[in-house]
Protein backbone atom coordinates (compact mmCIF):
# COMPACT_ATOMS: atom_id res chain seq x y z
CA UNK A 1 0.00 0.00 0.00
CA UNK A 2 1.31 3.60 -0.60
CA UNK A 3 0.07 5.02 2.66
CA UNK A 4 1.17 8.42 1.54
CA UNK A 5 -0.80 8.22 -1.67
CA UNK A 6 -3.44 7.12 0.47
CA UNK A 7 -3.50 9.27 2.99
CA UNK A 8 -3.11 12.29 0.48
CA UNK A 9 -6.50 11.05 -1.55
CA UNK A 10 -8.42 10.69 1.38
CA UNK A 11 -9.07 14.27 1.46
CA UNK A 12 -9.77 15.11 -1.65
CA UNK A 13 -12.53 12.09 -2.24
CA UNK A 14 -13.53 8.61 -0.95
CA UNK A 15 -10.83 5.68 -1.54
CA UNK A 16 -13.66 3.56 -0.63
CA UNK A 17 -15.59 4.66 -3.71
CA UNK A 18 -12.51 4.78 -6.01
CA UNK A 19 -11.94 0.91 -5.37
CA UNK A 20 -15.38 -0.09 -5.46
CA UNK A 21 -15.60 1.65 -9.12
CA UNK A 22 -11.96 0.32 -9.92
CA UNK A 23 -13.51 -3.70 -8.85
CA UNK A 24 -16.39 -2.78 -11.04
CA UNK A 25 -13.65 -2.04 -13.89
CA UNK A 26 -11.81 -4.87 -13.24
CA UNK A 27 -15.03 -7.61 -12.95
CA UNK A 28 -15.63 -5.52 -16.68
CA UNK A 29 -12.17 -6.27 -17.77
CA UNK A 30 -12.56 -10.09 -16.99
CA UNK A 31 -15.21 -10.39 -18.74
CA UNK A 32 -14.12 -8.91 -21.76
CA UNK A 33 -10.97 -10.37 -21.78
CA UNK A 34 -13.10 -13.63 -21.90
CA UNK A 35 -15.54 -12.29 -24.89
CA UNK A 36 -12.72 -11.95 -26.85
CA UNK A 37 -11.11 -14.87 -26.29
CA UNK A 38 -14.13 -16.94 -26.88
CA UNK A 39 -15.23 -14.77 -29.57
CA UNK A 40 -12.13 -15.41 -31.33
CA UNK A 41 -11.96 -19.15 -30.50
CA UNK A 42 -15.32 -19.77 -32.14
CA UNK A 43 -16.13 -17.09 -35.11
CA UNK A 44 -17.03 -18.19 -38.24
CA UNK A 45 -17.08 -16.41 -41.66
CA UNK A 46 -15.32 -13.37 -43.83
CA UNK A 47 -12.42 -12.21 -42.42
CA UNK A 48 -12.18 -14.74 -39.80
CA UNK A 49 -8.55 -14.87 -39.39
CA UNK A 50 -7.59 -11.52 -39.24
CA UNK A 51 -10.65 -10.57 -37.41
CA UNK A 52 -9.71 -13.67 -34.86
CA UNK A 53 -5.95 -12.28 -34.47
CA UNK A 54 -7.18 -8.97 -33.64
CA UNK A 55 -9.72 -10.17 -30.94
CA UNK A 56 -6.70 -12.27 -29.64
CA UNK A 57 -4.72 -8.87 -29.28
CA UNK A 58 -8.04 -7.22 -27.79
CA UNK A 59 -7.80 -10.45 -25.00
CA UNK A 60 -4.12 -9.87 -24.41
CA UNK A 61 -5.20 -5.75 -23.73
CA UNK A 62 -8.10 -6.20 -21.33
CA UNK A 63 -6.16 -8.73 -19.64
CA UNK A 64 -3.01 -6.15 -19.08
CA UNK A 65 -5.96 -3.47 -17.94
CA UNK A 66 -6.82 -6.06 -15.56
CA UNK A 67 -3.54 -6.00 -14.31
CA UNK A 68 -2.98 -2.11 -13.99
CA UNK A 69 -6.52 -2.40 -12.11
CA UNK A 70 -5.20 -5.19 -9.64
CA UNK A 71 -2.23 -3.24 -9.22
CA UNK A 72 -3.98 0.12 -8.64
CA UNK A 73 -6.67 -1.20 -6.30
CA UNK A 74 -3.57 -3.01 -3.66
CA UNK A 75 -1.68 0.52 -3.77
CA UNK A 76 -4.95 2.01 -2.45
CA UNK A 77 -4.87 -0.34 0.60
CA UNK A 78 -8.25 -2.47 -1.48
CA UNK A 79 -8.78 -5.93 -2.34
CA UNK A 80 -9.55 -6.89 -5.68
CA UNK A 81 -11.66 -9.34 -6.70
CA UNK A 82 -11.22 -12.53 -5.71
CA UNK A 83 -14.07 -15.09 -7.11
CA UNK A 84 -15.31 -14.51 -10.62
CA UNK A 85 -18.74 -15.00 -9.72
CA UNK A 86 -18.15 -11.75 -8.10
CA UNK A 87 -17.61 -10.33 -11.92
CA UNK A 88 -21.42 -10.86 -13.18
CA UNK A 89 -22.27 -8.93 -9.38
CA UNK A 90 -19.90 -6.24 -10.26
CA UNK A 91 -20.01 -5.83 -13.78
CA UNK A 92 -22.21 -3.48 -15.59
CA UNK A 93 -20.84 -3.54 -18.64
CA UNK A 94 -21.79 -6.79 -19.58
CA UNK A 95 -20.36 -10.39 -20.85
CA UNK A 96 -22.62 -10.89 -24.22
CA UNK A 97 -22.57 -14.86 -25.06
CA UNK A 98 -22.15 -15.68 -28.68
CA UNK A 99 -25.02 -16.48 -30.72
CA UNK A 100 -24.81 -19.52 -31.95
CA UNK A 101 -24.01 -19.59 -35.52
CA UNK A 102 -20.76 -17.40 -34.17
CA UNK A 103 -20.86 -15.34 -37.36
CA UNK A 104 -18.13 -12.50 -37.36
CA UNK A 105 -20.20 -9.94 -37.77
CA UNK A 106 -22.68 -10.61 -34.81
CA UNK A 107 -19.57 -11.14 -32.80
CA UNK A 108 -17.85 -7.62 -33.78
CA UNK A 109 -21.16 -5.89 -33.13
CA UNK A 110 -21.25 -7.40 -29.68
CA UNK A 111 -18.13 -6.62 -28.66
CA UNK A 112 -18.32 -2.48 -30.39
CA UNK A 113 -21.34 -2.53 -27.78
CA UNK A 114 -18.80 -3.93 -24.87
CA UNK A 115 -16.07 -1.25 -25.59
CA UNK A 116 -18.97 1.34 -25.46
CA UNK A 117 -19.61 0.66 -22.44
CA UNK A 118 -15.93 0.22 -21.23
CA UNK A 119 -15.72 4.07 -22.87
CA UNK A 120 -18.61 5.01 -20.29
CA UNK A 121 -16.93 3.61 -17.62
CA UNK A 122 -13.27 4.97 -18.05
CA UNK A 123 -14.72 8.20 -18.90
CA UNK A 124 -16.88 8.15 -15.36
CA UNK A 125 -13.37 6.81 -13.50
CA UNK A 126 -11.19 9.61 -15.41
CA UNK A 127 -13.92 12.62 -14.18
CA UNK A 128 -13.95 11.10 -10.62
CA UNK A 129 -10.51 10.92 -10.01
CA UNK A 130 -9.45 14.00 -12.13
CA UNK A 131 -7.56 16.75 -10.19
CA UNK A 132 -7.88 14.34 -7.13
CA UNK A 133 -6.19 10.95 -7.75
CA UNK A 134 -3.35 11.75 -10.54
CA UNK A 135 -2.26 7.82 -10.92
CA UNK A 136 -5.48 6.36 -11.02
CA UNK A 137 -6.93 9.20 -13.33
CA UNK A 138 -4.08 8.55 -15.50
CA UNK A 139 -4.84 4.82 -15.41
CA UNK A 140 -8.39 5.57 -16.93
CA UNK A 141 -7.04 7.45 -19.28
CA UNK A 142 -4.45 5.11 -20.58
CA UNK A 143 -7.19 2.55 -20.83
CA UNK A 144 -9.90 4.58 -22.02
CA UNK A 145 -7.51 5.49 -25.24
CA UNK A 146 -6.87 1.89 -25.68
CA UNK A 147 -10.55 1.52 -25.00
CA UNK A 148 -11.57 3.78 -28.32
CA UNK A 149 -9.26 2.33 -30.74
CA UNK A 150 -10.69 -1.13 -30.15
CA UNK A 151 -13.96 0.42 -31.08
CA UNK A 152 -12.36 1.75 -34.44
CA UNK A 153 -10.78 -1.13 -34.95
CA UNK A 154 -13.30 -3.21 -34.42
CA UNK A 155 -15.87 -0.52 -36.50
CA UNK A 156 -13.21 -0.73 -39.25
CA UNK A 157 -13.66 -4.54 -39.33
CA UNK A 158 -17.49 -4.05 -39.36
CA UNK A 159 -17.50 -2.05 -42.35
CA UNK A 160 -14.68 -4.19 -44.37
CA UNK A 161 -16.73 -7.47 -43.89
CA UNK A 162 -19.92 -4.82 -45.30
CA UNK A 163 -17.85 -3.90 -48.42
CA UNK A 164 -16.38 -7.38 -48.91
CA UNK A 165 -20.21 -8.79 -48.32
CA UNK A 166 -21.50 -5.91 -51.09
CA UNK A 167 -18.86 -6.57 -53.99
CA UNK A 168 -19.38 -10.64 -53.48
CA UNK A 169 -23.18 -10.12 -54.14
CA UNK A 170 -21.89 -8.48 -57.37
CA UNK A 171 -20.37 -11.90 -58.49
CA UNK A 172 -23.53 -13.83 -57.59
Amino acid sequence: MAKESVAIIKDKLSVKRIIEVLNKALAEEWLAFYQYWIGATVMKGAMRSDIQREFEQHALEEFGHAKLLVDRIIQLDGTPLLNPQQWFEYAECRYIEPDNDFEVTRLLLQNVASERCAIKRYHEIASLTDGKDFTTCDIAKKILADEQAHEQELQDFIDDVKILYSETSLYE
